[in-house]
Formats: structure tokens, C-alpha cells, sequence
């Protein structure tokens, strides 16, 4: 992988933007208490994310002892949703170095975010953090097929974008990331600076960022 083979980046968003683990846990614990269930710890909620708001809240459930049924998963994903609209960013914050990253790599490729956070949610997060601006689309997982580490949002916005997959970067922290590249025949830098097991996943990646301004050099963007 090189900065001339590139045709568009999308990035992750929790994790690999936003630091947005503390809003994660406010929403979800918002849920829970609300259906008189115990409150998750927040380093607990931040070894949950990367697959969506439905596994985070079957990984909440099955932590407490409580069999994640579907009712019970819907009803409190209809709350952890309502808690997140609310606040969509109030407690986390922009990573460092994110915004000037985003600012440099603009102007040479298109950008987009793919993430398995649900689109309108995604948005109002990127709106509240003042990140939407950069990017030319937004790809959630509206629907369980969508998730990673199915391919099925990189083949979206390779598409949308008129690019091939090869020549779209996936830029994330976790294994869903690595893996829906994977899948989709597409490059992947995976950022250390995130919730995933960085050190342990980084010999599988294309590239591999300790911070956000290294994503810039790897990219001759510095």
C-alpha cells in the first residue's frame, strides 16, 4: 500500500475519531437503570464496542446474568438510542490530532466514516463532535448484514465514491475493521491510539498508526 495507490479513506468511527466510550456507557447505562437493571462499569462497556449498539447491549446482559432475548435487547435498544440522541457527545471528546489530520487528507482523497454505530446515530455524534463536514457520506449499519466484518458498507461506499475496494483504505482500530477490509479487498491501517488490541493486530494490517499524526506521514500528508 502506497499514498499514490489510494483513491478514497473511511475511517472508523468509535475508537478510531472519537473517543467516545464514556457517551457509550452514559447512553447504555441509561437503558439499563431505566429497566431497573444494574449499571455496566465503563472499562467493561469499552472492551464492548466495535460491533454495535445491539451486541454492546447483549454483552451488557450477559455480564448482569440475563439472557439477551430479542424483546429485551429491543427494549433497550430503543433507550440506549433516545440516551444517545440526547447527549450525543457530551461526556467524550475528538482524539488529538484528528481534526488537523482530517483537514490534511481532505483536500487529496474523499473521505467517508463506516462504522457499525447505526447511521443516524453516527451522524448526530459526528455533528456534536463538529467532524461532519470532511467527510462525504456516512455508512452505518442500518441493518445486521451491513456489520463488520462483513464487507458489505466498504463495498457501499466504493461504490458510491466510484472507486475500486483496493484502492479504499480502511483506517480503524479493531478487528471487525481488519477483518471487513479483509473482506471487501481492501487496504487497512489500523490505529493504535483506539479500544482494540492494537500491538496484536497490527502484523495483519496493511499499516499500522501509534497516533493520529503518524497517519498523516504514512500517508505523505504530514
Amino acid at each position: 500500500m502506497t499514498p499514490d495507490t489510494l483513491a478514497a479513506l473511511a475511517f472508523d468511527l468509535d475508537g478510531t475519531l472519537l473517543d467516545s466510550a464514556p457517551d457509550i456507557a452514559a447512553a447504555l447505562n441509561a437503558a439499563l437503570t431505566a429497566a431497573g437493571l444494574p449499571p455496566a462499569d465503563i472499562d467493561q462497556v469499552r472492551a464492548w464496542i466495535g460491533d454495535g449498539p445491539d451486541r454492546l447491549i447483549e454483552r451488557a446482559l450477559a455480564a448482569i446474568g440475563h439472557e439477551p432475548a430479542a424483546p429485551r435487547v429491543a427494549a433497550l435498544r430503543a433507550g440506549f438510542d433516545a440516551a444517545t440522541l440526547a447527549a450525543p457527545l457530551r461526556l467524550g471528546r475528538v482524539y488529538d490530532g484528528i481534526e488537523p489530520l482530517l483537514q490534511r487528507l481532505a483536500p487529496r482523497w474523499p473521505l467517508v466514516v463506516v462504522t457499525n454505530k447505526p447511521s443516524h446515530l453516527a451522524r448526530a455524534v459526528l455533528d456534536a463532535a463538529g467532524l461532519l463536514t470532511p467527510f462525504a457520506a456516512v455508512f452505518g449499519a442500518d441493518r445486521p448484514a451491513w456489520r463488520k466484518p462483513a464487507p458489505a458498507m466498504l463495498h457501499a461506499a466504493a461504490r458510491q465514491l466510484g472507486v475500486a475496494a483496493p484502492a479504499l483504505l480502511m483506517i480503524g482500530d479493531s478487528a471487525p475493521d481488519l477483518q471487513a477490509a479483509r473482506a471487501a479487498g481492501s487496504p487497512m491501517l489500523l490505529a493504535g491510539w483506539g479500544y482494540g488490541d492494537g500491538s496484536r493486530l497490527a502484523p495483519a494490517a496493511d499499516a499500522y498508526a501509534e497516533r493520529p499524526e503518524a497517519v498523516g506521514r504514512l500517508l505523505g500528508a504530514a
